[in-house]
């Protein structure tokens, strides 16, 4: 089988999409070294490098021309005899010739209609167009959650047969135990303090930092941030400034993939309190890292926390306070519930990923 993707975010996104678009081939070519996988792009970058060096795996540069993404990438996947061209981020290509393809893509979430106030009017109207042509142009739709295919059903109203759930992973870093010497230097270099509460996300305002921020005031919880600043960094400077919280608040930069996979684990408590997610990668970063999660009761949170997850209201930050402040001081607590959840996190290793993709491509085909 010959299987091509648009790896547009493959190359030029360093989070979200980008570690999506990464992981799945990579799994894909692990798990099913048979079939050679294409990577249709204008450009390649230094990202996913390690991926392009397995013999099954290849890069193509998609044809010139204006909104070559748009117009060309499908005929340049039909020139290379690919059995199947798969969007990786709710897109597919407008233009196709004769040849027999299959098409699936992947949407992560519709965001974008349930928090319209988060996206310009321009990109509100793109985002739709895109995704209902992709969503009504493709054989298969994959949704990486229940709460995004309900989403899907909903609001670009394609039926429930034609859509699979199917979750996504996290980096390999995350499941793998880092060296003492490589955690002592990772400790040295941010200055991190010998306990602390965790979050990891882009800084703005669906992801809510400012009210772990109001739920820590008052306490000597120290909290540290890892994620680009946003405008919404401003809200929350001056609410720090403000409360004189800056000792109490850490905003890392410059954090490697290993280095964070060091900062999961050492954590007490990771907290995302997101108003609405897609999936939610983070959540499962930290269960891999047998870190207990404080995390919000709605979307697709309970999805990725598990039972031994703890939900809270993410509008009240008195609730969040009450959550953090009751794991920090109990031990005992914070290890029952993240030997749980590490239990419960399996089911996002690559290997049932890997499976549940190739059932896809295969029935597809068939």
């Amino acid at each position: 089988m010959k299987i091509a993707y648009d790896a547009k975010r493959f190359f030029h996104n360093t989070s979200g999409l980008g570690n999506y678009s990464r992981d799945l081939v990579r799994i894909m070519s692990e798990f099913f070294p048979n079939n050679k996988y294409i990577l249709l792009n204008k450009n390649q970058s230094k990202r996913g490098k390690d991926i392009l060096k397995k013999g099954n795996v290849r890069f193509v540069q998609t044809s010139d021309g204006m909104m070559s993404r748009q117009l060309k990438m499908g005929k340049d996947a039909q020139e290379q005899h690919a059995d199947i061209f798969h969007g990786l981020s709710g897109e597919l290509p407008l233009k196709w010739d004769k040849k027999s393809i299959k098409k699936i893509v992947t949407i992560h979430d519709l965001i974008f209609i349930r928090y319209p106030q988060y996206y310009s009017f321009f990109d509100r109207k793109i985002h739709l167009w895109k995704f209902k042509k992709a969503a009504h142009s493709a054989h298969k739709i994959i949704a990486i959650s229940e709460q995004t295919k309900q989403d899907i059903i909903r609001f670009l109203k394609v039926p429930e047969s034609k859509i699979k759930v199917i979750y996504q992973g996290c980096h390999q870093a995350f499941k793998e135990q880092q060296s003492e010497e490589f955690v002592k230097k990772t400790k040295e270099k941010f200055s991190l303090p010998e306990r602390f509460v965790l979050n990891v996300g882009t800084i703005e305002e669906r992801k809510n930092l400012l009210n772990i921020v109001k739920a820590i005031k008052g306490t000597s919880i120290p909290l540290v941030v890892i994620g680009r600043k946003t405008k919404y960094f401003r809200k929350i400077e001056q609410f720090i400034k403000k409360n004189k919280m800056e000792k109490q608040i850490y905003f890392l930069e410059g954090v490697s993939m290993d280095e964070l996979a060091v900062i999961y684990k050492l954590a007490d408590i990771f907290v995302y309190p997101s108003f609405f997610e897609g999936f939610g990668i983070p959540v499962i970063e930290a269960l891999f890292s047998k870190t207990v999660v404080v995390t919000s009761n709605t979307s697709c949170l309970p999805e990725a926390g598990g039972p031994d997850s703890v939900y809270i209201d993410p509008e009240n930050d008195a609730d969040i306070s009450a959550k953090i402040q009751f794991l920090w001081n109990n031990e005992s607590e914070r290890k029952r519930r993240a030997d749980k959840s590490f239990e419960f996190v399996q089911k996002f290793n690559d290997a049932p990923i890997a499976k549940q993709l190739m059932n896809l491509y295969q029935k597809i085909i068939s």
